[in-house]
């Protein structure tokens, strides 16, 4: 196995000529180019150059290396070059872990975006199973994972898109959307509905919110996603507190600020160390990261 800096030295040497000019086109010394010479004629039973009075030169078996030299040399540098990349002509698959709050506030508009800039790349969505994040990003079944600083599994990388707020919705032509704000006396009156991700909870962020202060709202309907919760406040005069990005595309509802402070959260975009360096992924997530930011 030849060494590739002898085949560097080789190739400068058929180049100058000379091995003065070929020691300062590698930025070595004469002495370690001679020693490389020395070290060539070895490998290929051959003198390769002979000297002469304007310096040296090549002898038939060189020559008859300098075509297929520049060859393995010019592979060798694209071989080692970073892959391109050209999302307009790109054909792969990224699959995303999101819950239902995210498929809506993110992958929605970033699918959109996909489609306009990348439409040779494919998305596969599934739902988040944090029990299993881990595994599932490390075995490549997941590229990227839409959740939360606290639920991110360590070891991976990750990167805020964006703080969330919850805001107070209801039917646009509700008794109360005529008010300006919504007291807490009377948002404390009013029958909510309310989305339990696992299911069957009563209870939730707000609650805890005015357990605080000592109040307490009626919760009248559970359901375990945001699909389905406008449809039932268009039809009904029950209000809800959601993520205000779920809010601003939701038609026919208003929006009010809450009565109560109640705490936000911070969405965030996981990835494994597999896909951290890969050109399309980093492209992804940029895009990602854009998209969320508008």
């Amino acid at each position: 196995m030849i060494d590739l800096n002898l085949l560097k030295a080789l190739d400068a040497l058929l180049d100058e000529r000379n091995v003065t000019r070929a020691a300062q086109r590698l930025s070595l010394t004469q002495p370690a180019v001679s020693a490389m010479l020395t070290r060539l004629r070895e490998s290929f039973g051959d003198p390769l150059f002979v000297r002469t009075q304007r310096g040296i030169t090549p002898t038939a078996r060189a020559l008859e290396l300098a075509g297929p030299l520049k060859q393995i040399l010019a592979d060798v540098e694209t071989m080692l070059q970073p892959p391109s990349f050209d999302p307009a002509v790109a054909e792969m698959t990224l699959t995303i872990a999101a819950t239902d709050y995210a498929l809506q506030a993110v992958v929605v508009p970033f699918l959109s975006e996909l489609r306009r800039h990348a439409p040779g790349i494919r998305a596969v969505v599934l739902p988040v199973q944090h029990e299993r994040l881990a595994g599932q990003l490390q075995r490549g079944d997941i590229d990227l994972a839409l959740i939360t600083p606290d639920t991110t599994p360590p070891d991976l990388h990750a990167r805020r898109l964006f703080d969330e707020r919850y805001v107070c919705v209801m039917r646009d032509d509700h008794p109360d959307a005529a008010v300006d704000a919504l007291s807490l006396d009377r948002f404390c009156a009013l029958d909510h509905a309310l989305v339990s991700y696992h299911g069957g909870s009563l209870s939730g962020v707000t609650d805890e919110a005015l357990a605080k202060i000592g109040r307490a709202r009626r919760v009248t309907v559970s359901v375990t996603g945001f699909l389905v919760l406008p449809e039932i406040l268009r039809s009904s005069d029950l209000i809800a507190v959601v993520p205000r990005r779920l809010a601003l595309h939701a038609d026919g509802l208003a929006i009010f600020v809450p009565p109560v402070e109640i705490p936000g959260f911070t969405k965030t975009v996981a990835w494994h160390e597999r896909t951290h360096h890969a050109p399309g992924h980093k492209w992804a997530r940029a895009l990602l990261v854009q998209t969320c930011a508008c």
